[in-house]
């Protein structure tokens, strides 16, 4: 199953000029958002970014920012812990898909 965030709303910032092109990035996203080609990272899809917050932290050019502890990864995890069905608390009471 793939887990979409909802479009357009995530806080992920990436800065092309800053990548170093290590691939930090694209192996720890668990969603696939990065890809490296020609010795530089781009985004596949940013709507595939759960706001984990793993490649901003592992970055070490500063490429990337993400608001982590938001969205759809924190939510998955609160249901997780409370036994209840994740919602991204987007305003809409909308369920994680």
């Amino acid at each position: 199953m793939e887990f979409k965030y909802l479009k357009d709303v995530t806080t992920l910032a990436f800065d092309a000029e800053k990548c170093i092109g290590c691939g930090i990035c694209a192996e720890v996203c668990p969603h696939g958002v990065f890809r490296i080609a020609d010795k530089k990272a781009s985004v596949v899809d940013k709507d595939l970014c759960i706001e984990c917050g793993a490649c901003a932290l592992n970055c070490p050019a500063g490429a990337i920012e993400v608001s982590a502890g938001v969205g759809c990864a924190a939510a998955i995890i609160k249901g997780w812990i409370t036994g209840t069905e994740p919602h991204c608390d987007c305003g809409g009471g909308e369920r994680c898909e």
